[in-house]
C-alpha cells in the first residue's frame, strides 16, 4: 500500500509495494518503504531495487529511503512514530494470514500427541477472526502409491474440517483439499516415510 509516497510492507501488500516502487518518478523527493513486524516473530525481508542499486530490509521497522536519483538509504525508524502517523491506515488493512501445521501418525487420520495438544491454540486463533476463510490442506509422505496418498490427504483435510465444524465453525468458512504427496515439507525419494510430510496446513485468513 502507498500513501504520499510512503509504503508499509507486509507480505499481503507486496504487490502494492512493488507498484509504488515502479512509479518512483512520480514521488518527490523521497519514496520510503518500511518493513513491519510479522505475527509470532516470523522472519521476513523485502528487497528495494532501483536502477542505481538495491538494499534489503531484514529487521522490523527498517526503512529504505529512495531518492529521486535512485540511491537507496536504509535507516531504522521509531515504531511509535510509524503508528502515530499511519496507525489509522494500518487499522483498515486486512489481517495477516496465519498458518498452522498439524502432524499425523502414519497411514491414517490420527493426529500425533503433540499436534493434539496444539489444537486448542489453533481454535482460539481461528475464533479471533470471525467471518474469515479457513483453508485446510492435507498432505502425505511418499510411502504408498500416488493414488492412495491422494485419498489419504483428502481424508486428513476432511478430518480437521470436521473437527472445526464440531467446534461450531460455519461450514461455509472452511474449505478442505488434499494434495497427496505432491508438496512435501521435506523432499524425499519415493516410498520414504517422513513424519514431517504427514500433515495438514491450516490457513486462517
Amino acid at each position: 500500500m502507498a500513501l504520499s509516497c510512503f509504503s508499509l510492507s507486509r507480505w499481503w501488500s507486496m504487490g502494492a509495494l512493488m507498484g509504488a516502487l515502479g512509479a518512483l518518478s512520480a514521488c518527490a523527493p523521497t519514496t520510503r518503504v518500511i518493513l513491519l513486524p510479522e505475527p509470532q516473530g516470523v522472519a521476513t525481508a523485502v528487497e528495494v531495487k532501483t536502477a542505481a542499486g538495491s538494499q534489503t530490509l531484514t529487521k522490523p521497522y527498517q526503512s529504505a529511503e529512495v531518492r529521486k536519483d535512485g540511491q537507496v538509504r536504509v535507516v531504522q525508524v521509531d515504531p511509535l512514530r510509524v503508528m502515530e502517523r499511519y496507525g489509522a491506515m494500518l487499522a483498515e488493512a486486512p489481517d495477516v494470514e496465519e498458518r498452522f501445521l498439524l502432524y499425523f501418525e502414519t497411514g491414517g487420520t490420527l493426529l500425533t500427541a503433540q499436534s493434539q495438544a496444539t489444537v486448542p491454540t489453533i481454535l482460539e486463533r481461528a475464533r479471533a477472526r470471525k467471518g474469515g476463510e479457513i483453508l485446510v490442506i492435507g498432505h502425505t509422505d511418499r510411502a504408498g502409491s500416488l493414488e492412495d496418498n491422494d485419498g489419504l490427504s483428502a481424508r486428513r483435510a476432511q478430518a480437521i474440517r470436521d473437527l472445526l465444524l464440531a467446534q461450531g465453525f460455519d461450514a461455509e468458512r472452511i474449505e478442505a483439499i488434499g494434495r497427496g504427496e505432491r508438496a512435501p515439507l521435506v523432499p524425499t525419494d519415493d516410498d520414504i516415510a517422513e513424519p514431517r510430510n504427514r500433515r495438514v496446513e491450516i490457513l486462517v485468513r
